[in-house]
């Protein structure tokens, strides 16, 4: 899990922020929450909830309640705003930074941030970016790939033929996120996202073949860095004993982080085009998401035949 986002990092990866103030700080500077904060209550001297350890976020609102504030209120109001959990202030559309803000982040060694972009804009992207560095994490055995734009999890035993498959798919013009291994997180209530570890980015493992490069063979389209999982297919070995679903009545699903991605199970044997089977898979699921069911329509089919079979059987 990751329990901090250094500020150095912040700054480099949204590059619409600039150091306005304490360039040597910000080394030392860690995030550990992350929702972004707007201070009006505590602009007013109301600081009993004052969430000292979010990024202090200042717009137009509050700047221009700032400056008409006495000096010794301003300078009672930042000094107290500036604690030793706060990691930054940032200030957006680069608006003036108030000389009382300057003198007591100064004090408490407290970097000061400044951006030309909106304050909606700003909370925004930051709490999106600190949310998906924050998020808890862990990691699944399987390969995931973005199949016509819908991310699914391949998972299943080892030597099933998760990474060939994959790279069928990738052949077929479909994307790689991560092979071998998936480092998963809950981006919020409904929505779990999966990217590779670093060390194996856009990296595949084939049996026979060793380690290759899919960006370099297939080009920077058959890579993603990340996707949303939204469907898992299970793959097992053929046995001939077990009793495979073949209407699509049965709807399982898979936890993870906390959230139920649907799952289906397919069969894997030699002969089966397995690529294919799985590009109906996602697009079949995709048409169930957007209101229609082959099964249904086929179980609504039959229901009627039966029904008009046994009208006629009564008028004789």
């Amino acid at each position: 899990m990751v329990e901090s986002v250094k500020l150095t990092k912040l700054i480099r990866d949204i590059n619409i922020l600039q150091v306005y103030q304490g360039e040597n700080l910000i080394d030392n500077e860690k995030i550990r929450v992350a929702d972004i904060y707007r201070p009006g209550l505590e602009l007013t001297g109301y600081f009993d909830f004052y969430p000292k350890q979010r990024i202090q976020l200042l717009g137009r609102t509050e700047i221009s309640y700032a400056a008409r504030l006495d000096h010794d209120i301003r300078t009672h109001v930042f000094t107290k705003m500036c604690t030793d959990e706060t990691p930054c202030f940032l200030i957006s559309r680069s608006l003036p930074v108030p000389e009382e803000l300057k003198v007591a982040a100064e004090k408490a060694k407290i970097p000061i941030l400044r951006s030309s972009e909106s304050t909606t804009y700003l909370s925004s992207i930051l709490t999106d970016y600190l949310r998906q560095r924050l998020a808890a994490r862990t990691s699944i055995h399987g390969v995931l790939v973005e199949i016509k734009g819908m991310g699914v999890l391949l998972t299943g035993v080892s030597g099933v033929g998760k990474s060939e498959t994959a790279l069928g798919l990738v052949h077929r013009g479909h994307r790689l996120i991560a092979d071998d291994r998936v480092d998963v997180y809950q981006k919020d209530h409904e929505t779990v996202m999966g990217e590779a570890p670093k060390i194996l980015k856009h990296l595949m493992e084939i049996r026979g073949i060793g380690i290759i490069d899919v960006m370099n063979l297939f080009g920077a389209g058959a890579v993603k860095d990340r996707t949303e999982i939204q469907l898992v297919i299970n793959l097992v070995n053929w046995d001939k004993n077990a009793n495979y679903d073949r209407l699509g009545f049965n709807e399982n699903t898979r936890e993870i982080c906390n959230v139920s991605i649907p799952q289906v199970t397919i069969p894997v044997k030699v002969g089966r085009n397995i690529e294919i089977i799985i590009e109906v898979a996602a697009m079949n699921f995709r048409a169930k998401k957007m209101g229609y069911d082959a099964a249904q329509s086929f179980d609504n089919n039959l229901t009627n035949l039966i029904s008009d079979n046994s009208k006629k059987d009564n008028k004789k």
